[in-house]
């Protein structure tokens, strides 16, 4: 992909200085557990999880003691490749969004990307590594421990700087569905209809930002010849290595469709690659219309 020496953004918040640091004094002091169990009530569930919760708590303030980041040549040039495709994402989606059809228009609003190692907090609670490339609508952030990049390469087989660059494309899609309300749409179904049912919305959703993604690269294109020799081979590896039925049977040995919130590897390469074809941003409703069995 091309992207080296073009315009980076100036939305990234690179905690990545950040170092952790071990717990002082075993972590929550006697007093301290005296207290969490007045306010359970003696209730020992109510007691154990506001235990952990303070444990968490207590956690993210000792990383987040500012530190020499020690960044390895590749980190640095990781941050300096989302920050270049995070700025492509504001050009593409700050023209298209108010050139939707309709009531779907709307002004692109610019998310921060957080970068960090091993831990962090965000609006919708403590993070780790092992969450995973995540977006929060709570406070309208993509994060996202480029340590990922690695697990892409070693355990999913999807190396590459497009496929790096369709994992945040793709958070950024969710972003831009929380512009539209459509993650509210989705998330206000919770509990409301059956749990099938809801994970069937969750994969729509799921579907819909690798179509997003696939515009948005589409777009990038257009605009700058990102794409090299390759490239969306890259994207088409990294969208079907991350299928629910792939990883599934990675971690179980069988497939669980009504489980699926993601879905399939098929799936995801089939709507990010039509998001690609088309650049069609106008179309992203067609993934909330046609029938479960179809797409």
């Amino acid at each position: 992909m091309r992207w080296r020496g073009r315009e980076r953004s100036e939305n990234v918040e690179d905690r990545r200085g950040m170092r952790p640091r071990a717990a002082m004094g075993g972590g929550i002091g006697i007093l301290g557990l005296v207290i969490l169990f007045i306010l359970s009530g003696g209730d020992l569930g109510k007691f154990l999880g506001l235990v952990q919760q303070q444990q968490q708590q207590g956690q993210f303030q000792q990383q987040q003691q500012p530190g020499d980041p020690n960044l390895t040549p590749q980190e640095k040039e990781w941050g300096d490749m989302v920050s270049v495709v995070l700025r492509d994402t504001e050009v593409v989606w700050g023209d298209l969004l108010p050139r939707l059809p309709g009531n779907l228009a709307t002004q692109y609003r610019e998310p921060n990307l957080v970068l960090f190692k091993q831990a962090t907090q965000s609006g919708c609670g403590f993070a780790s590594a092992q969450t995973g490339p995540f977006y929060c609508p709570a406070d309208q952030k993509v994060y996202i421990d480029l340590g990922f990049f690695t697990l892409m390469d070693q355990r999913f087989n999807a190396p590459g700087d497009f496929a790096q660059a369709y994992v945040v494309a793709h958070e950024v899609g969710h972003h831009v569905q929380n512009l539209l309300g459509l993650t509210d749409l989705v998330h206000r179904k919770n509990g409301r209809v059956s749990e099938e049912e809801y994970n069937r919305w969750s994969v729509r959703l799921e579907l819909q930002a690798d179509y997003l993604a696939g515009v948005w690269a589409h777009h990038a294109e257009r605009n700058w010849s990102i794409l090299e020799e390759g490239d969306i081979e890259e994207a088409i590896t990294a969208a079907q290595a991350i299928g629910d039925d792939t990883l599934q049977k990675q971690a179980q040995g069988y497939v669980v469709p009504e489980n699926f919130t993601h879905g399939t590897s098929k799936q995801r390469m089939r709507w990010f690659y039509e998001g690609l074809k088309s650049g069609d941003a106008g179309q992203l409703m067609v993934l909330f219309e046609v029938p479960y069995s179809q797409l």
